[in-house]
């Protein structure tokens, strides 16, 4: 019965999304978690260190295209466990190099694993999953990436706070268990064959010029979020690093819970409808975001905001539905680079309009959301290959 069981698993595809994401989160959650304390205690970094070392770290997303250059030698289940065991090989030798040059390359190391291996689950989940239950079992896969997150968090604090290890040890730890899970999942899967050959050029499709366009807003949204929501809740209210981590657990605990739930919605009310909530949410939290006076209502902004980039399984669904089964390896590693093209200029573009007004920066993000609301007025209620827009006449 267990060795049945046992087979099964290392038998389904939709296991294998699983694990792949459960490592990934296994070593970034702990790299993130630690790194601006370890950069400052161990390291001793400076303000435009730690700037490089983001820009570092933004590189291989941008360079996520590569991945279909490397498709042509190695197939995309294997080269997404080369991703998971380099992830997890930048994140172990993380904490035995406290220096700069050191910290450059292993987060250099680390990225390639970590967007690599980002870029190849998109492009699996889209082809091994049915249509019609692909937001429901994306949606358990991101209630399960912030499962993993909350347990590294947890974890992290015991050993650090009571049992006293060290940093090096706690990226040892976490980053070769990543390691480990990658060689297993090597070893103990099936290896599943194409049922479709990708398509192994880079190119931009006219076909998903949408697909492009929101994604690259979604890129946007995102530096905002990550680079300014916080920074305003420290900078001008005065967070500390426990309200911080607390809004870090809420925000986690809700995504278990409402991740799936999500993905339910997505089926029943389609990518249309949910874009569309996901943006009018967007603009209404970047907007207060720019007028906010109350703590409390900051907090709420907050967790509201993170919950809205859980919507964006919507998007990755639409672009299943529109795609030719032959371009989905191809275009998603062309989008995830689109997605980071905003990471490159914008955080810089923005920290010297964050000196002039803090109000401007996410009035700028709820006109991004507006453009974003307005494309999606272009989505199809039932959007298929050859229909990818209501531009377009059905076939």
């Amino acid at each position: 019965m267990k060795k049945d069981l046992l087979t099964r698993f290392f038998s389904s595809k939709e296991a294998l999304l699983y694990v792949m994401a459960v490592a990934m989160l296994l070593a970034f959650s702990t790299w993130m978690s630690l790194l601006n304390n370890f950069v400052v205690e161990k390291a001793a970094f400076d303000g435009s260190q730690i700037g490089i070392l983001q820009s570092l770290r933004e590189i291989p997303g941008f360079l996520a295209f590569t991945v279909v250059l490397v498709l042509i030698y190695v197939c995309q289940q294997r080269l997404a466990y080369l991703s998971i065991i380099t992830l997890g090989i930048g994140t172990l030798l993380t904490g035995f190099f406290p220096n700069a040059m050191g910290l450059y390359i292993t987060t250099v190391i680390m990225s390639i694993g970590f967007h690599y291996l980002e870029t190849l689950n998109q492009s699996l989940s889209l082809q091994w999953l049915d249509k019609k239950e692909a937001p429901i079992v994306l949606g358990k896969i991101t209630a399960a990436k912030s499962f993993t997150g909350l347990v590294v968090f947890i974890c992290i604090f015991v050993l650090m706070n009571y049992l006293d290890v060290a940093y090096k040890y706690v990226y040892l730890i976490f980053g070769g268990l990543t390691v480990l899970i990658g060689i297993v999942a090597w070893i103990m899967f099936a290896h599943f064959k194409e049922t479709v050959a990708q398509e192994k050029k880079i190119k931009l499709k006219k076909e998903y010029w949408l697909f492009y366009v929101l994604t690259f807003f979604a890129g946007a949204r995102r530096q905002i979020f990550v680079v300014f929501a916080g920074f305003l809740l420290v900078e001008k209210f005065g967070v500390d690093i426990h309200n911080m981590v607390a809004l870090l657990f809420i925000n986690s605990i809700l995504n278990i819970y409402l991740a799936p739930k999500i993905g339910k919605f997505i089926v029943h009310f389609g990518e249309r409808v949910t874009l569309k909530v996901e943006y009018v949410g967007l603009i209404l939290v970047f907007v207060s975001y720019a007028f906010v006076q109350n703590l409390y209502i900051a907090f709420a902004l907050y967790i509201l905001d993170h919950l809205l980039f859980s919507m964006a399984i919507a998007l990755k669904t639409y672009f299943q539905k529109i795609a030719d089964p032959k371009d989905i390896a191809s275009a998603s590693a062309v989008s995830f680079t689109i997605n980071h093209i905003a990471a490159v200029f914008l955080p810089a573009v923005l920290g010297l309009v964050w000196l002039y007004s803090h109000s401007l920066v996410f009035i700028i993000g709820a006109g991004i959301a507006v453009l974003s609301f307005a494309l999606s007025f272009l989505i199809p209620r039932e959007p298929t290959q050859g229909y990818e827009t209501i531009l377009k006449k059905v076939k």
